[in-house]
């Protein structure tokens, strides 16, 4: 039997990675699919979307989303992205566009 090893100093912890402006909270949800990237931060009511390289924020007002579909074929890559709250589907058109 071999003695024991000691153990390997700890690895620093990574930069953070976090795409979405500076400001927002630890998002409650987040996820992406086909070129589209959002995360929802519930203490600020904002929805954070990153596409094509461009980051824009929404008042999500009452909405609490929990997740994103997109419609094939829409206009654009990807269609027309539609998020799951609580209270049904709500899509990025109906939110209001901060800045």
């Amino acid at each position: 039997m071999k003695p024991m090893q000691p153990m390997k100093p700890m690895a620093p912890m990574q930069a953070d990675d976090s795409w979405w402006p500076e400001g927002l909270s630890n998002p409650s949800s987040s996820g992406g699919q086909n070129d589209l990237q959002y995360a929802f931060f519930p203490q600020q009511r904002r929805l954070a979307i990153r596409q094509g390289g461009t980051v824009q924020q929404y008042d999500t007002g009452e909405h609490r989303i929990s997740g994103v579909s997109q419609a094939q074929g829409g206009q654009g890559s990807g269609g027309s992205p539609v998020f799951s709250t609580g209270q049904g589907e709500v899509a990025l058109s109906s939110l209001r566009k901060i800045g």
